[in-house]
């Protein structure tokens, strides 16, 4: 089954735009789904197309990248290769998995200046500093990245264009759906925590009855992918890494949810995971969610990297890394989390898959904690930061999320009295229905992509 993906639509503005100007570079993680895009687009834009993957490339084709000096030679070799006619302005190659052989993307200044041919890059961990660190870099190169497909893309994968459709109307007029509907996108926003984004668990999952453990088993051949990239590209700091990826759900689990280095070893310090922790952001496997000391300057400017969250950039692969085997196989989990009863674990997964929504949007991860000293304890916490990202009117949108229908807003009304003047909107994620006032949107999770249209 095929996947409506959004990323098709910037596809199209690159090819329109850009006339062949610029190469496109697809970045995201291992499995997402770039190489089926880039063919699906290439079929339906081109009159003829070469997918070029680098993983079983021959080293003839490699080869190939040393007759730059004589292009005609080198699209002849790729034509006959490949068996395929190259059409002058009508034709597309695609440079699959770039990054095991970083002199192709060398090359893509000397192919985009002749002139002749699009050209789509596609690549995982591809701006990691071992894979470009020989080679120069090309500007004629536009970069996209992609993510794991999106609950809007989810609904409509199942068929619920109408009812996401119906969520998209309400958001508009700030109405809520009617209680039927409500449970209904609930349920389905349920299943797509456990399903998550990654197309080979979505379609084993809808192509064998809804069955969970059918995706399970996808999504833990993905993890062991990562793990494999872990220890062969991480190179010098591989156990590090690997040490921080295994316990991300400890991490998450816990009530601030911070990296805890003290839970790798005794002593450790944020000076020595620094560029661990930039790995597995990079290579987009986790997106990472930093402290903001002082909203109000700017949250890059006030960023504290020693107070840093790292979700895992799918929460359905999250899922099978917190869980074993044993307790997906027995459907006790599934039956918890789709009847909203898994306690503290399903604040670890509504977090998760809400910072998934704010990184696929295109904005950074912040959070907001104050320790208050008269307390001996943190009097706010706000899960996560937005902004209007706007140089004259800088305006704070918090944001709380809330895994069960009873909860207190008492730390988001602490930190509006604290930053008030700086606040736009203030929302709560909950599991009930669209509830709005005083300047504080409580929203359903279903709802919450809208809120970045």
């Amino acid at each position: 089954m095929e996947i409506r993906r959004n990323i098709y639509s910037k596809i199209l503005s690159w090819k329109n735009e850009c006339n062949g100007s610029k190469a496109l570079l697809i970045e995201g993680a291992r499995r997402i789904g770039k190489s089926t895009i880039a063919e699906k687009f290439a079929r339906e834009n081109y009159k003829s197309y070469v997918l070029i993957d680098f993983n079983n490339a021959s080293k003839k084709i490699k080869d190939n990248f040393e007759n730059l000096n004589n292009l005609d030679l080198f699209y002849q070799t790729i034509s006959l290769e490949y068996n395929k006619k190259l059409f002058s302005r009508e034709s597309l190659i695609i440079f699959d998995e770039i990054q095991k052989f970083p002199r192709a993307r060398e090359a893509i200044k000397y192919l985009v200046q002749d002139g002749r041919y699009d050209f789509i890059e596609t690549g995982s961990l591809i701006s990691i500093k071992e894979s470009v660190k020989n080679i120069t870099v090309p500007s004629e190169e536009r970069k996209i990245k992609m993510y794991p497909v999106t609950f809007e893309e989810f609904m409509s994968a199942k068929g619920e264009d109408v009812l996401l459709e119906y969520i998209e109307t309400c958001w508009k007029t700030k109405t809520p759906l009617d209680q039927k509907a409500h449970a209904k996108a609930m349920h389905i926003f349920r299943e797509y925590i456990l399903v998550g984004g990654m197309p080979q668990s979505i379609v084993a999952y809808l192509q064998n009855s809804l069955d969970f453990e059918k995706s399970d088993i996808e999504k833990r051949d993905i993890l062991n992918l990562y793990r494999d990239d872990i220890q062969k590209a991480a190179a010098r700091y591989n156990s590090k890494v690997s040490a921080l990826f295994e316990n991300i759900p400890a991490y998450l689990s816990t009530h601030e949810k911070k990296v805890v280095l003290s839970k790798i070893a005794e002593g450790s310090t944020f000076d020595r995971y620094d560029e661990p922790l930039f790995w597995l952001d990079d290579s987009m496997i986790c997106n990472l969610c930093y402290k903001c000391n002082d909203p109000c300057v700017g949250f890059a400017l006030n960023k504290n990297e020693a107070a840093v969250k790292c979700y895992l950039g799918d929460t359905g692969l999250l899922v099978s890394l917190a869980f074993s085997e044993n307790e997906i196989s027995t459907q006790q989990l599934y039956k918890s989390i789709m009847n909203g009863k898994l306690s503290l674990n399903e604040g670890m997964l509504y977090e998760n898959v809400i910072s998934q929504m704010i990184a696929s949007s295109g904005h950074k991860l912040y959070f907001y904690t104050h320790y208050s000293e008269e307390k001996h304890r943190n009097d706010i916490e706000v899960d996560f930061l937005i902004s209007n990202e706007s140089k004259l009117n800088f305006k704070i949108f918090p944001l709380e999320v809330k895994s069960s229908k009873n909860y207190t807003t008492t730390s988001l009304n602490v930190f509006k009295g604290k930053f008030g003047n700086k606040i736009e909107t203030s929302y709560i994620i909950h599991p009930k229905n669209l509830i709005v006032e005083d300047k504080i949107i409580k929203i359903p999770p279903y709802m919450f992509g809208c809120v970045f249209k």
